[in-house]
């Protein structure tokens, strides 16, 4: 498999997000940090923006969860329908979330 580049979109323009992805067509993956300021201070990505992402690249997505009751949330990143094709959780000890 080799090394892979994974960028971050965090740092983003969140106003331009398609186009800060556009930016980055070599990339093997996007790597999406999605909080929900309850697991970590910090609020960024919900299902309805990683979906819509994911509508704008080829690139598959690598959502990391950063967010509170990660079991029940994660099917919303990893079904069909948000397109997200990875995901890993820092938050829970059964997680529901598939592997790569």
């Amino acid at each position: 498999m080799g090394i892979q580049i994974t960028p971050s979109i965090l740092n983003a323009d969140f106003a331009a997000l398609g186009a800060e992805v556009a930016r980055i067509p070599s990339a093997d993956w996007i790597h999406v940090d999605v909080m929900d300021n309850h697991f970590v201070p910090n609020l960024t990505f919900g299902p309805t923006m990683v979906e819509a992402l994911a509508r704008s690249t080829d690139i598959p997505l690598d959502a990391h969860l950063m967010i509170a009751d990660a079991d029940r949330h994660a099917p919303t990143y990893v079904e069909p329908a948000s397109a997200a094709r990875s995901s890993s959780t820092s938050c829970c000890p059964r997680s529901a979330v598939p592997g790569p």
